[in-house]
C-alpha cells in the first residue's frame, strides 16, 4: 500500500500544482491556516488560482503570501478584513473577488462534499448577494439558490493524524477545514502530529481518512493572534 505520509511540504504538492486551478485553503483568520503548504504554493509559480477561502490570511502571514506574489486570479471568500492587500487588488480591479456569506459560503463547501449540486437559503434574499441568481418561494418565504463548491485541491491544517489520514483538529482550528477535506479532488493535509494507527478513538475523529490524499508534518507552526488585546493587571 503506498503511504499518505510525505516527506516534506514540497512533496507533499508534487504533482498537484497546475495554473487555473482551484484551491481551498482552510483557516478562519489566522487559525487553522495551512501555514507549511501555502509557502510551497508560492515557491511552486503556479498562476491564476481560484482560491476558496474563509479570508484571505492577514497581512504578511497565510494566503497574503499569494496575493503579493500575485498568483491569485479570483477570491471566492466572506470576509476581507484587515488585509489591506486583499482590500487594494480588489478595489483597483486586480483581483475578482466573490463575496459569500460565511454560512453560505460553508454550507456551499459542505455540499460540495456531500454531493448536493444546490440548495435554498434565505441569507442574501434582496441584497447583492442575490443577484443573477433562481429564487423559489417556500411557505411564503423568497429563498435564493446557492451552488455548491469543489475545488481540484484542499489545503489544511490539523492538530494530529494517524497514518491512515483519520484527523483530530484542536479548538478553533476546526473550522472550514473538516469540510474542506472532503469537497476536494485532492485533499493534503500538514498536521502537528503523526501518531500510530488505532491511537484514535473512532468516536473522536473529526475527519476520516477516505477523505484524506496526503499527510505531512507541518514545518511551520506560528499559530499567529491575529489581534492581540491585553488589559492590565488588577492591583492588590
Amino acid at each position: 500500500m503506498i503511504s499518505k505520509i510525505h516527506p516534506s511540504p514540497a512533496a507533499a504538492l508534487e504533482g498537484l500544482l497546475f495554473d487555473g486551478m482551484t484551491i481551498m485553503s482552510g483557516g478562519f483568520g489566522l487559525s487553522g491556516n495551512p501555514e507549511s503548504l501555502i509557502p510551497e504554493i508560492r515557491a511552486s509559480g503556479v498562476k491564476g488560482l481560484t482560491v476558496i477561502s474563509n479570508n484571505a490570511g492577514a497581512d504578511g502571514f497565510g494566503l497574503w503570501m499569494l496575493l503579493e506574489s500575485r498568483q491569485i486570479a479570483k477570491m471566492i471568500s466572506s470576509y476581507v478584513g484587515e488585509n489591506k492587500l486583499f482590500e487594494q487588488q480588489y478595489l483597483s480591479g486586480e483581483l475578482e473577488l466573490e463575496l459569500c456569506p460565511q454560512g453560505t459560503l460553508a454550507e456551499r463547501i459542505r455540499a460540495g462534499g456531500a454531493g448536493i449540486p444546490a440548495f435554498f437559503t434565505k441569507t442574501g434574499v434582496g441584497t447583492v448577494v442575490a443577484e443573477g441568481k433562481p429564487t423559489e418561494v417556500f411557505d411564503g418565504e423568497t429563498y435564493v439558490r446557492e451552488n455548491w463548491l469543489r475545488a481540484d485541491l484542499a489545503i489544511i491544517k490539523a492538530w494530529r493524524a494517524d497514518p491512515e489520514g483519520n484527523l483530530m483538529f484542536r479548538k478553533t482550528a476546526r473550522n472550514f477545514n473538516p469540510n474542506m477535506a472532503t469537497a476536494a479532488r485532492m485533499t493534503v493535509v500538514e498536521v502537528e502530529e503523526i501518531v500510530e494507527a488505532g491511537t484514535f478513538d473512532p468516536d473522536c475523529i473529526h475527519t476520516p481518512g477516505i477523505f484524506v490524499d496526503r499527510i505531512v508534518l507541518s514545518t511551520i507552526n506560528e499559530k499567529r493572534i491575529e489581534k492581540l488585546i491585553t488589559r492590565p493587571r488588577a492591583t492588590i
